[in-house]
């Protein structure tokens, strides 16, 4: 039986989608802590600009909105195969992984260092390399607690917003049913983790909270927009991987249907 399974195509494909995309949240986790500039990234000096009167505002974002649009394809890539238990199932997978690493984190902070730990980088401009591994592995919980939620939050919308887009389209247009959702679960996405992470933990004001939502959103607005491509790459793959019998069943299961 279980060799039965591991050849399975469908089962292989699911675990392959899953283990990516435990692994890519996780790490996405993992380098949120660095902020980097976009506009320097791209060889340009920052602009200024201004949201609900909140001034000089720039592009300055978490190094995890590299790898989040990624998250959102994937859901819609499993969405349309497995249907909406299979992407709630992955999601609660890799928010439980994300909490045992973090957890790992601040246990592994809490563990007595080596003396000769502390200046061990010194010569690489780091005078004090267990302040330094705290600071890095030591996020903040509202910041921990506001991103798991956010992610969660996301992606049932994602999930419901797609699925209820595609009883109006049914196999067609996937580029809208993924976009659409992707683009309304990124604005709530968005929202959730700067108000739980900054205004209940940080003591943010409103306007820093809406101006600062809105400047992340117009990045995964765009990215949303540029990454649809890869979509229909991904079904193309999928379709010759599978056949397209077996991937036409899928889709019809995905969606409660009964074969044809």
């Amino acid at each position: 039986m279980i060799h039965n399974i591991l050849k399975d195509k469908p089962t292989k494909l699911f675990l392959s989608f899953t283990a990516f995309f435990v692994a890519n949240a996780l790490i996405a986790e993992c380098i949120g802590g660095k902020i980097f500039s976009l506009e320097k990234l791209f060889g340009v000096s920052p602009v200024h600009f201004s949201f609900f009167g909140q001034k000089d505002l720039s592009f300055n974002l978490t190094c995890g909105v590299i790898l989040w649009p990624l998250e959102f394809v994937m859901t819609d890539i499993v969405n349309e195969y497995y249907g909406p238990r299979a992407v709630r199932r992955i999601s609660y997978t890799a928010v439980a992984l994300i909490s045992y690493a973090f957890l790992m984190f601040y246990l592994a902070i809490e563990v007595p260092p080596a003396d000769f730990w502390y200046g061990s980088s010194v010569q690489d401009g780091v005078p004090n390399m267990d302040n330094a591994f705290n600071v890095i592995f030591g996020q903040g919980m509202w910041i921990i607690f506001g991103s798991l939620a956010a992610f969660l939050v996301s992606q049932i919308v994602d999930v419901t917003v797609f699925h209820r887009i595609k009883k109006v389209t049914g196999d067609e247009k996937m580029w809208l049913r993924a976009t659409g959702s992707t683009l309304v679960s990124q604005l709530v996405d968005s929202f959730i983790v700067l108000f739980i992470a900054f205004k209940l933990g940080k003591g943010w004001s409103w306007q820093l909270v809406l101006a600062v939502c809105c400047v992340n959103y117009i990045y995964k607005f765009t990215m949303a927009i540029l990454l649809t491509p890869v979509i229909y790459i991904a079904e193309k793959r999928i379709e010759k991987y599978l056949g397209h019998e077996t991937a036409r069943k899928m889709k019809l299961a995905a969606m409660g249907k009964k074969e044809e």
